[in-house]
């Protein structure tokens, strides 16, 4: 029996489109994304750098825009939360251990936070024993020691936990250490059909 939930955040509980950041880049002059973005990305996705520096980074690739514009394009592609799904959350029952496992940064938390409300955001996060955000903890899916400090931070049996995350590569990686999955497509599914999936897993 499922005793514990592993979440992800991005296109489980908060929509995400992936194309409006792209877009919103290239009006601003980006002509492509590169190599050198992307480990930028990863550097400020695991808190090895501050937002400061990662913008100044990007604004070497688009040098006549300031970095403010820069910031409301990489915010971008988060898009709304709805209320449906943080009431759902929270009328989970008792006997599931809550846990939410994201890879995010620092600036998509304060613009998530400040977009739905200091009070929203508040009782989203008291829904879970301990949220993990990847520039908080260093490290980030789909690596096995980031599933293994969650597991032995709380002690979590993988066969007895549903982990749900819409990326194939963090799925695939939940299974090898032993998890039960849920491969959450945003276009065809959602987090509150939550029970629906785990009478699926429970037969």
């Amino acid at each position: 029996m499922i005793n514990t939930i592993l979440f992800d955040f991005g296109d489980v509980f908060i929509n995400l489109d992936k194309n409006a950041t792209s877009d919103a880049f290239k009006k601003l002059g980006l002509s492509q994304w590169n190599s050198t973005l992307d480990e930028l990305n990863l550097q400020y996705e695991t808190g090895k750098i501050d937002e400061h520096t990662f913008l100044q980074g990007m604004q070497q690739f688009i040098p006549n825009v300031e970095t403010p514009k820069i910031k409301e394009a990489w915010n971008a592609i988060l898009q709304d939360f709805p209320l449906e799904r943080l009431e759902f959350l929270q009328m989970l029952p008792s006997n599931y251990r809550l846990l939410l496992l994201s890879n995010t940064d620092a600036t998509h938390i304060e613009s998530f936070e400040h977009k739905v409300g200091q009070s929203f955001a508040r009782d989203f996060y008291s829904c879970f024993e301990k949220t993990y955000f990847s520039f908080d903890i260093g490290m980030r899916k789909p690596e096995k020691e980031t599933f293994n400090l969650v597991i032995n931070n709380h002690n979590l049996t993988p066969k007895r936990t549903l982990f749900i995350d819409d990326k194939a590569e963090n799925i695939e990686s939940a299974k090898k250490l032993g998890f039960k999955t849920w491969h959450l497509n945003p276009k065809t599914e959602d987090v509150t059909q939550l029970f629906d999936h785990l009478k699926k897993v429970h037969d």
